[in-house]
């Protein structure tokens, strides 16, 4: 019941509109229960009234103009805004709650994401937050239309006849029983196959991002053959789900239909009696039609709405995932830095009970110094910069930026201060502008040229077929790597900040895009304090200090001619690149 309070916050501010909405359902709803009442009308007092022929048909004729009158002028416009404000409400909470859950999204920890797969998260946000649109429509709105129109009709019965009304609702207590017992498991198995659905969906989302290197291998049967089972993980739970939804509709549909059967039944032996006139029979008949109606779609809703509080839960519990990066209540704005950068007694572990990835890092970079962070891969030299945007926080020590920790910033006023160029930089499948544009969205476009200029990549955005809007794919596929790093080097340009991280830019590229992308990275790093992680020795002997990292200790640390005196570890692996 709690996601049920939970998600009733975001139904208030449109709880005017869904109380529109029942009122008018109630029209909609309530004009239907006057052709019962009619049909007695017809028949005890025009069919079988003692009048002539003429007067029999004009009343007929009058009678049924006033009801077609109802029925076509009146109902059509309800019912187009019932279900306008009805299906309207819905949209507009989804919109909310999705909206809720990007921002929610945005601030969930980079380790929250290297241990979930994108495609159960986009599952969770698109299929499950779909499906608690159902809670509003029909928990909020045709439940208690279909309750409303069961009172009414029930309320009409009585006035006619208090036994057989009696009659006609003695199975109700059946209905309590049948949904007490079947929902509770029903509700479980819903979760269950949301699971399974997502699974697979999160399966899918990897393998589609994954198909060069599935045709490169060609491993298509293999992965055909791991599909298969995810598949058939999801239509196991599926069927447990069908197989428990067919027995609850079994059982219901069962009582449905016994109920109309005792109402004739009692009916037409008190009409054969003489106590009831076949007016009401006919009448009662049309009524159980009318009870039994919203009865069963009572039922179908309460199956409706066990699945949707099943997915309610699924996007509360995604909700309810906790951030690993959090500001402090009196956090500063992170404005004016010069970009002074202390590690003091740094210690990382990326998960509780792991070993630690850095031990004890002691280190100061000056404003405007080029540090460079080398050694063997699994280090911790990359761990190591991503402390400094916050992207993970330290386990011990502390990093302090011009002198104040970094904790004590805002996280995203620090990330604003930063300048990242990756080995593999994410571009959107949007055009070259746009990719660009993400270092200052609010940016002209004579600043986006200058900026792919001062990267060495106006030249060959210009020679694409649509210039700077040329749409570069999915990850950027349809560009070279060369290319894609340029754009990543433009987007730091227009962003012009203080601290520039370069983590392995250069070393996966070719001569030619090296040469380019290095001129644009030694332009960029002017009057910046900049860490470039670096595989490639030869790149980084400019830089004012050297680090050497292994086993995430700092090892050795000097200009890069203090290291190559000193003959220690430095040296060697310079000695062997330059071998290479």
């Amino acid at each position: 019941m709690d996601s049920i309070k939970r998600y009733l916050k975001f139904v208030k501010p449109y709880r005017l509109q869904i109380m529109m909405t029942i009122i008018i359902g109630l029209l909609k709803f309530g004009l239907p229960l006057l052709i019962p009442l009619l049909l007695k009308y017809v028949v005890d007092d025009i069919l079988s009234a003692n009048m002539s022929h003429a007067d029999k048909i004009e009343q007929l004729f009058w009678v049924m103009g006033i009801t077609f009158f109802i029925f076509l002028v009146i109902r059509p416009p309800i019912e187009y805004y019932r279900q306008y404000f009805a299906q309207w409400t819905g949209s507009k909470i989804l919109y909310d709650i999705r909206d809720q859950l990007f921002t929610h999204l945005q601030k969930l920890s980079l380790r929250y994401y290297a241990n979930t797969r994108a495609g159960e998260i986009i599952s969770r946000v698109i299929n499950d937050v779909e499906q608690t649109k159902s809670f509003v429509i029909t928990g909020l709105m045709n439940l208690w239309l279909d309750l409303m129109t069961i009172f009414i009709a029930v309320a009409i019965m009585f006035t006619m006849d208090v036994t057989l009304t009696f009659i006609s609702i003695i199975l109700f207590p059946l209905y309590g029983f049948a949904v007490k017992f079947f929902y509770g498991r029903l509700r479980k198995l819903t979760r269950t196959r949301s699971q399974a659905l997502a699974q697979v969906q999160g399966y899918l989302h990897e393998r589609v991002s994954g198909m060069p290197v599935i045709r490169s291998f060609a491993i298509e049967d293999y992965e055909q053959m791991n599909f298969d089972k995810e598949n058939r993980h999801f239509l196991e739970k599926a069927i447990d789900h069908t197989i428990w939804n067919a027995k609850t509709f079994a059982v219901v549909n069962t009582i449905t239909d016994i109920a109309p059967l005792l109402v004739i039944l009692y009916a037409g032996y008190q009409v054969i009696d003489g106590n009831l006139t076949i007016g009401t029979m006919v009448a009662f008949i049309a009524y159980i039609d009318r009870l039994y109606n919203p009865l069963r779609r009572l039922i179908n809703s309460s199956t409706t709405l066990t699945q949707s509080i099943a997915s309610m839960d699924r996007v509360f519990e995604f909700m309810d995932e906790p951030y690993d990066i959090v500001d402090k209540k009196d956090a500063i704005e992170a404005v004016g830095i010069e970009g002074t950068i202390e590690f003091e007694n740094v210690s990382f572990q990326y998960n509780e009970h792991e070993p630690f990835v850095l031990e004890k890092v002691n280190l100061k970079i000056e404003k405007g110094e080029t540090v460079a962070f080398v050694g063997m891969s699994g280090g911790g030299k990359s761990t190591l910069v991503s402390l400094i945007p916050r992207f993970y926080d330290v386990t011990e020590g502390r990093i302090l930026l011009d002198g104040v920790d970094i904790r004590d910033y805002k996280a995203r006023s620090v990330r604003n201060q930063i300048g990242m160029v990756l080995q593999d930089n994410f571009l959107f499948s949007e055009s070259v502008k746009a990719n660009i544009l993400i270092g200052m969205p609010d940016a002209t476009e004579e600043e986006v040229i200058e900026a792919a200029k001062a990267a060495n990549a106006h030249d060959f955005i210009m020679n694409l077929p649509q210039g700077y809007d040329t749409k570069v794919g999915e990850r950027g596929v349809k560009l070279s790597g060369g290319q894609k790093q340029r754009i990543a080097i433009a987007r730091v340009f227009l962003k012009n900040p203080p601290i520039l991280i370069m983590d392995e830019a250069t070393s996966a590229l070719d001569l030619e895009s090296e040469h380019l992308i290095q001129e644009a990275l030694e332009k960029l790093a002017k009057n910046r304090t900049t860490l470039i992680v670096a595989h490639r020795l030869s790149t980084i002997t400019h830089a004012d200090k050297i680090v050497l990292i292994e086993n995430g200790k700092i090892v050795e640390m000097g200009t890069h001619q203090e290291l190559m005196n000193e003959k220690g570890n430095y040296f060697k692996l310079f000695q062997i690149q330059q071998l290479d």
